[in-house]
C-alpha cells in the first residue's frame, strides 16, 4: 500500500507548516536571547543546514551518483554507510 502524500494542497500545507514552525522557533530564540550574534549565528545555521539537506538531495542524485535516490535523511545516512565498505 503506497502511502505517499500527493494531494498539492496537502503538500503546500505541510510545507506552510514547517514555515511556520521554523518562524515561531526562530523568533523565540531571538526573543529569549535579543543579540544581532545570536540572530547571526541562527541565521547561518538555518543556511548551513538548508545548504546540507540539498547537498544530501539534489547534488548526490544528479551528480555523484544518478541512479540511486533516497526517501529522507536515514536512507541517506544508510547509503553513505554502504558506500564506505
Amino acid at each position: 500500500m503506497n502511502r505517499d502524500l500527493a494531494s498539492p494542497l496537502a503538500l503546500y500545507a505541510k510545507a506552510g507548516l514547517f514555515v511556520a514552525l521554523g518562524t515561531l522557533a526562530g523568533g523565540l530564540l531571538i526573543a529569549r536571547e535579543t543579540s544581532w550574534t545570536t540572530a547571526a549565528l541562527l541565521a547561518l545555521c538555518v543556511w548551513a543546514f538548508c545548504r546540507a539537506y540539498y547537498f544530501a538531495f539534489y547534488v548526490v542524485e544528479r551528480y555523484v551518483d544518478p541512479g540511486y535516490r533516497f526517501a529522507g535523511l536515514w536512507d541517506f545516512g544508510r547509503y553513505l554507510l554502504r558506500r564506505r565498505r
